[in-house]
């Protein structure tokens, strides 16, 4: 079976948002797969999609704190300036952690660790509507 579709998110604060939920709500397809591949392609540059801590938001956080650490807004040597001083910050944060991601299906559900979930990052001030393209490729559950 093959299986894709857009995934609309809203506007999000800058940070990073535990987008789980959202993400398998959005796929009711899921549940027909007994074993496959759920590819998620984040249709943006300045936001970033990955996995990681999905109990704890200080680690979203944390996360967060260090990635403005790393990539602070209005760096003087930066040349791509003209859509505000978050911008090209936020390039580099999505390049460093990506823009997508693929994961396992296991009986109808995503095969996650016990603690993994999928976040968004929001690396703007103000960023916008989120748009990811979800691509499944598996094998149909059986009735027996």
């Amino acid at each position: 079976m093959w299986h894709q579709q857009e995934i609309h998110l809203p506007e999000l604060a800058r940070g990073f948002h535990l987008i789980t939920g959202e993400v398998v709500h959005a796929l009711p397809f899921l549940a027909e797969c007994s074993a496959g591949m759920l590819h998620l392609q984040l249709m943006h540059t300045s936001a970033s999609i990955t996995l990681n801590e999905n109990t704890d938001p200080d680690v979203r956080h944390d996360l967060d704190a260090f990635m403005r650490r790393l990539v602070p807004d209005g760096l003087d040597y930066f040349r791509h300036t003209l859509e505000g001083p978050d911008d090209m910050p936020a390039h580099v944060a999505a390049s460093l952690l990506g823009t997508q991601i693929t994961l396992g299906v296991r009986d109808g559900r995503l095969a996650l660790g016990t603690w993994q979930g999928i976040w968004l990052g929001e690396h703007r001030d103000q960023g916008g509507s989120r748009r990811i393209l979800a691509t499944l490729n598996g094998c149909e559950a059986l009735d027996l």
